[in-house]
């Protein structure tokens, strides 16, 4: 994983314009951290869509690290928006296994949420794929009843992992979906449940109103799942991702996310102003279209992909 946090860091720091290049420019124009650099400093992390709460704490900090009157070397700036991005993300550390010890019973249960185009289906399969890989009997439910081409999509990439696919008609009750999909999980000891819910924002009633009856739905067949509900976002929407992940949040209770496209955007920032508002953790992240392009995320090798000049 290091060798792709690598590869991600140089894609995130190509650019021009980017947070780490940014912050070097700046440095190099006020070597000692003065008021105009501080001004600086503020439109580049907004610009970086870390957002204005995140982009205080950085600026509270050197301000108690620095007296402006004694002028200290500007490139303790760099150390200290590390230092502050990799507090803010210590809760998205140790998520590496698909199924988190200590498991809960059998089966494990996967709530997928996300709007429509943010790459929640290849997401899934990653997930799968990387369940199969240690070893569990995955099955998935295609509870996104409202488009025939989500089913579709679910089933091409069960048949490609060899997983099956509960499913209905299109436009059927997600909930049966999830009721029939759970137990046949139950009745067969399946290892990790991986359900797919439809990518659609409504009004936030109506939102609120389909997933709680799912929840009812899988309460009732199994207590106490889903045992995850992970929001998948799509990196480049920048600060769109921060909104949709507040309405979810209200809506379902995400327990985690897993971020996409992050390797075609020059500002991540938007992952830190999501952690810091919402105290919700980057679980995974995926990029490409393969579904071996899955990682856990590495908050230290983020954060250096963001600030260091590379």
């Amino acid at each position: 994983m290091v060798g792709w946090f690598k590869r991600l860091g140089k894609k995130l720091t190509k650019e021009r314009g980017t947070l780490a290049d940014n912050l070097t420019h700046l440095i190099l124009g006020s070597p000692k951290i003065d008021a105009t650099l501080i001004e600086g400093l503020e439109a580049i992390l907004i610009q970086a869509d870390l957002g204005v709460n995140v982009t205080n704490r950085i600026l509270d900090r050197i301000q108690k690290n620095n007296t402006l009157a004694l002028g200290y070397d500007a490139s303790e700036v760099r150390e200290l928006v590390y230092a502050v991005i990799i507090d803010i993300l210590r809760l998205s550390r140790g998520y590496t296994d698909v199924v988190p010890p200590p498991a809960a019973p059998s089966p494990y249960v996967y709530m997928m949420v996300g709007v429509n185009g943010v790459g929640k289906t290849t997401t899934i399969a990653k997930l799968a794929h990387r369940a199969r890989e240690g070893g569990k009997e995955v099955l998935l439910v295609a509870a996104d009843t409202f488009r025939a081409a989500a089913i579709e999509q679910l089933e091409i990439w069960g048949q490609r992992l060899n997983v099956e696919v509960i499913r209905h008609r299109q436009g059927a009750d997600p909930s049966a979906v999830i009721h029939d999909g759970l137990t046949a999980a139950k009745n067969r000891k399946t290892d990790v449940v991986i359900i797919d819910t439809a990518g659609r924002l409504q009004t936030k009633q109506n939102l609120m109103s389909e997933l709680e009856k799912m929840h009812r739905v899988m309460a009732k067949i199994l207590p106490g799942t889903p045992h995850d509900v992970l929001l998948v976002l799509d990196a480049t929407t920048g600060q769109n991702a921060l909104s949709q992940a507040r309405l979810f949040k209200e809506a379902v209770g995400v327990t985690g996310i897993v971020l996409t496209k992050l390797d075609s955007t020059s500002k991540g920032g938007i992952v830190v102003a999501i952690v810091e508002e919402l105290n919700i953790p980057v679980k995974w992240i995926g990029v490409g279209e393969s579904h071996a392009d899955f990682s856990s995320f590495d908050v230290e090798e983020f954060a250096d992909s963001l600030v260091q000049a590379h």
